[in-house]
């Protein structure tokens, strides 16, 4: 089985004073022990270092790159997929709602995933609009 893994969830992870590390430590270990493939796409990444880096610096995008990104699959977002997901956001009109989410829901779809491991309430809920 797939997992999506949303920049909430890899923040909480590398940040000991999130509320949600815990739990997304938690979550973490039993996606690793179960060998789920675990993926993220290319626009995840961007966000996730630029969030990583400007809250918690650099030695914590070491982390993200050494220790975490090795065991993500990564799915390198097309042309397509890119446009298919600007049209959702711009349908959707809704404020609360980023290109990043709607990217994620779209590779989603294309490839069948139905599990995100995220604290974003966006993506934790199924009626995203997207």
């Amino acid at each position: 089985m797939s997992v999506l893994v949303d920049t909430s969830a890899l923040l909480a992870v590398l940040d000991a004073d999130d509320e949600s590390h815990s739990a997304a430590g938690e979550t973490w270990v039993r996606l690793l022990e179960r060998s789920e493939d675990i993926y993220c796409t290319s626009y995840i990444l961007v966000e996730s270092f630029a969030l990583v880096q400007n809250r918690l610096g650099i030695p914590a995008v070491r982390v993200l790159v050494e220790d975490v990104l090795p065991v993500l699959r990564v799915h390198w977002v097309s042309p397509e997929e890119h446009r298919a997901a600007v049209s959702a956001l711009l349908t959707a009109g809704r404020r609360n709602l980023s290109l990043v989410d709607c990217v994620s829901f779209e590779s989603m779809r294309r490839s069948g995933v139905t599990s995100a491991f995220a604290f974003d309430v966006i993506l934790r809920s199924r009626a995203s609009g997207c």
